[in-house]
């Protein structure tokens, strides 16, 4: 994800625009770039590819200085990672950083040329420098030139432009693609994550959907999509630059875990507008790669694995594209057939997972149509030898279970689902539910965290358990085993997942009253079915805690335990589901002592076999 930062000040911006990048590095980037405006109202432009560090060796070199300037970390969409196409994008006097998506910017490319601008690369930001300059020479003035500029964009974007000609403002725009302004006294600043300004500010204004900005060094003002003014609230952060890493948080598991509602809105951020998934974000080549493909294959190991044996059901009964997932440890060793038409995916937290890279390798060999890594780390291994790569913008996981990482590999696969059905034949009116879905996962799974201490309670029942069995069925069935592979690596109980109507075909024999059963049952299709399947470990005596769906039926008695979800869509309930599970397993762990962020015999990131 493109990270965006600028300043407006009565001091030397560069050095606060270059941190604020530093800031960013995290979310994935293949060039960098800043403009200034100097003393002598020129536009100042550096830009490099690479690393950050990069570009402040080309700024120590070359210094440029000036009072309002805006700087940028790009991830290639439109065009190869060249430094023609880093940002800023500069239009005579107007300089442009911009995050997400412009759909229609070859036909205002076309438009523009017509006009006489000539552009310089194949962004579609560029666009919108030149658009706005293009107004501007009309007579407009700054405000009105990129207000009338972004009513003619389609898709996503967060913009911050300043102009040579008018150099004491900065404006913003957003629709889609997060933005904020950091409040400072006689300056003031604007990110596309706060996180990039707490060196200089912990006060900041969120912009909401459609607003445009304007911010000075005495003051700012926020506009809707209509041009009225509007008050934003104020918000303080909790967050300094040299806080804690943990922060008010005990582990960082916990943290983390708390972190998901946030995480999910990065992770879906520019990636879906008007009621669409934007194809582009996978850049240049998803298109012409996405058209050819006929099935999908799936490669991961442990928690990542449990996100690729989901997206197999939304696959298939969404997409309509077959599917199979393989344990990436045991993918090249069975010498697998496979087909023409193929996309390979893997995913991984790390992007250094040994196996799964191996399994891509071997996948190549192969002669699949193209590869797809969805993954957190930008600088991997399996990042550089994908031919897509999906970052999920977790942020940093610090903690061995993974947790945050899990959700987003889940939000990422369901943005893949959907570009694979739209080709097959999904209807709009559909598809711009199954988004509206997506974007309600956020708010869902801060509810599920309300749950919090009501799960701290049910731990105590469990820390003298020595086995426990999870139960779901349909997507239930991975997030089940995702729930009981947490409660083992940090609990150190023994814990086993099964789909809920293979309990009679075995382990059915384990239930006793002192085996604890964990069933998920959200309100869909299968409910009936996982009732049925409870009354049978009811009947052997088997203590029972369900996470259901509060409109499900269930109701609790001797023996059963029952926590109330929100009601949620099909499509994030493995999202929702796996929440709770998260928590149980953590706040286990804590009462029995365990080391909840490093447990014993394993590491973050398996670069062995």
């Amino acid at each position: 994800m493109c990270g965006i930062v600028g300043a407006v000040a009565q001091r030397e911006v560069t050095p606060i625009l270059v941190e604020g990048l530093r800031r960013l590095e995290y979310r994935g980037y293949d060039s960098a770039g800043v403009a200034v405006i100097d003393a002598a109202r020129k536009l100042q432009l550096t830009r490099a590819v690479g690393k950050v560090s990069q570009l402040a060796e080309a700024l120590a070199t070359q210094p440029r200085g000036g009072h309002t300037g805006i700087a940028h970390t790009r991830w290639a969409t439109h065009g190869v990672p060249a430094e023609r196409n880093s940002h800023p994008h500069v239009s005579r006097d107007v300089a442009v950083v911009h995050n997400g998506i412009i759909e229609n910017h070859e036909e205002l490319r076309a438009e523009l040329v017509a006009a006489g601008f000539k552009f310089a690369s194949e962004t579609d930001t560029e666009v919108a420098a030149h658009l706005i300059q293009h107004y501007i020479d009309q007579g407009q003035d700054l405000r009105a030139a990129v207000q009338n500029a972004v009513r003619r964009f389609h898709g996503a974007y967060a913009l911050a432009v300043i102009s040579a000609t008018d150099p004491s403002r900065l404006l913003l725009a957003r629709k889609g693609s997060p933005l904020c302004i950091g409040i400072g006294i006689g300056e003031h600043f604007a990110a596309s994550d706060a996180s990039a300004l707490l060196p200089v500010t912990n006060r900041f204004v969120y912009l909401e959907e459609g607003d445009l900005a304007e911010i000075r060094t005495d003051g700012y003002q926020v506009f809707d999509g209509q041009g009225q003014p509007q008050r934003r609230a104020v918000r303080v952060s909790a967050l300094s630059a040299d806080a804690v890493d943990r922060g008010p948080y005990r582990h960082f598991m916990l943290k983390e875990i708390f972190e998901q509602p946030l995480a999910l809105a990065n992770t879906l951020e520019g990636r879906v507008s008007d009621g669409r998934v934007l194809e582009a974000f996978l850049g240049p080549r998803a298109a012409e790669l996405l058209a050819q493909v006929e099935r999908v294959h799936i490669a991961a190991c442990g928690t990542s694995a449990h996100a690729g044996m989901v997206a197999r059901y939304w696959l298939e009964q969404i997409a309509r594209v077959p599917c199979t997932v393989d344990l990436a440890s045991e993918f090249r060793y069975r010498d697998p057939v496979i087909q023409p038409n193929t996309l390979f995916v893997t995913i991984s937290q790390s992007g250094e997972t040994a196996d799964t890279l191996e399994a891509l390798r071997h996948a190549k060999t192969k002669k699949i149509t193209a590869s797809i890594v969805i993954c957190n780390a930008p600088e991997s291994s399996l990042v550089r030898e994908s031919d897509i790569a999906l970052m999920t913008h977790a942020g940093p996981e610090r903690s061995v279970a993974s947790t945050k990482a899990f959700t987003t590999q889940l939000m990422a696969l369901a943005l893949i689902t959907l570009l694979l059905a739209r080709r097959n034949g999904l209807s709009a009116a559909d598809e711009k539910r199954y988004v509206k879905m997506l974007m309600s996962a956020s708010a869902k799974v801060e509810q599920v965290l309300e749950h919090d201490g009501k799960l701290k309670k049910l731990a105590e029942r469990l820390i003298q358990k020595q086995h426990a069995l999870f139960l779901g069925r349909g997507t239930m069935f991975p997030v089940a085993l995702e729930g009981a592979l947490k409660l083992k690596e940090i609990s150190y109980i023994h814990a086993e997942a099964y789909a809920a109507g293979e309990l009679k075909h075995g382990p059915l024999a384990l239930v006793d009253e002192h085996m604890p059963v964990i069933a998920v049952a959200p309100d869909d299709d299968l409910l009936e079915k996982v009732k049925s399947n409870l009354q049978e470990v009811r009947a052997r005596g088997g203590e029972l805690i369900v996470f259901a769906d509060e409109d499900a039926g269930f109701k609790e008695g001797p023996g059963v335990t029952v926590i109330g979800m929100p009601h949620a869509d099909d499509l994030i309930d493995p999202m929702v589901y796996t929440i709770p599970l998260q928590l149980l397993a953590y706040h286990v762990a804590v009462l029995k002592g365990t080391d909840v962020d490093q447990p014993r015999n394993l590491a973050k990131s398996v670069t062995v076999e």
